[in-house]
């Protein structure tokens, strides 16, 4: 098993992240921590730890984001698991147990683990968990595994923090996308094309859910991750067989459509549009108008762009 833990900026977190990969109820384990041309004093704080523990370390000397990163510390790994640990999250102490004894069992046609996620907000309180549960702690939402690319295509479901990934499905797909600003959609649907996933109804990861988190910035104004998801769509269309596929695809192009436009990320929107005409082939740009003049009349501009 091998545990890549990026950090950037993380000087407040990053030693409990790599205090729970070290305090693993599993042996078998290897630990590269890669800082990303870090400003705050985790770099300082990885290397003081290293000393310590003994575990790999790897310094970028300039920021490289988190898909370009990861690939380099994947490059360096050796385990048949990996995780990939962003170091403002923890695992819990049998994270690594489960999820290796699980996948073991499954055998080669399930690539990924995932399980259950309890969320830390800012003041470092929990906010509940990924998955609904009543108040003994009992999941009481259905979580789909097995054969799910499909419900990935149309919505987010999963936890990326929560996965054990098989290091030859890693390698099928030459790492994460280097072109992309983020990874785990991407990940998720080219994993999943031809990979069943597997759940563990456990609580066994601990992810902070910063002011600033992913979540948040994709629905910030002309933010860099919207035309990410309109390029992952795009390789969707190209993997997609059949025509359920293709619903599942336009319902998810519908709602980041909506967004591209009310975050003025044009280039999105453009290709959103291009490939919602390439799957329902109709004359639909009418709607559209009426929904860019109602949300706000400045896109005025977008009836040449469309028509």
């Amino acid at each position: 098993m091998s545990v890549i833990c990026l950090c950037y900026n993380q000087a407040s977190l990053v030693e409990d992240a790599i205090g729970s990969v070290i305090h693993q109820a599993y042996e078998n384990l290897e630990l590269i921590v890669i800082d990303d041309a870090s400003t705050d004093e985790s770099k300082l704080i990885i290397k003081k730890l290293s000393g310590i523990h003994g575990f790999k370390t790897i310094y970028n000397p300039f920021n490289q984001g988190n898909c370009r990163s990861f690939n380099i510390g994947f490059k360096h790994s050796k385990g048949k698991y990996i995780i990939d640990l962003a170091a403002d999250d923890q695992l819990m102490s049998t994270r690594i147990a489960n999820g290796v004894k699980t996948l073991e069992a499954k055998g080669n046609e399930y690539a990924v683990d995932f399980c259950d996620v309890e969320l830390i907000n800012e003041n470092g309180k929990s906010n509940g968990t990924h998955f609904k549960r009543d108040k003994h702690g009992k999941l009481i939402e259905n979580v789909p595994e097995g054969d799910i690319y499909t419900t990935l295509v149309e919505r987010y479901f999963l936890s990326a923090p929560s996965m054990i990934m098989r290091r030859n499905v890693l390698e099928e797909l030459n790492g994460y996308d280097e072109n992309l600003s983020y990874e785990d959609f991407d990940f998720w649907v080219r994993s999943s094309r031809n990979h069943k996933y597997v759940f563990t109804n456990k609580v066994l990861v601990k992810k902070h859910i910063p002011h600033q988190s992913l979540s948040t910035i994709q629905y910030e104004r002309k933010n860099k991750h919207c035309i990410s998801t309109a390029k992952v769509c795009e390789k969707i269309f190209t993997l997609n067989k059949t025509h359920e596929e293709n619903k599942s695809l336009l319902k998810r192009i519908n709602y980041e459509l909506k967004w591209a436009l009310i975050t003025e990320n044009w280039e999105a929107s453009l290709k959103f549009i291009e490939l919602k005409k390439r799957l329902i082939k109709s004359h639909w740009t009418f709607a559209l108008l009426k929904l860019i003049i109602k949300i706000k009349p400045a896109w005025y501009p977008l009836w040449k762009i469309i028509l």
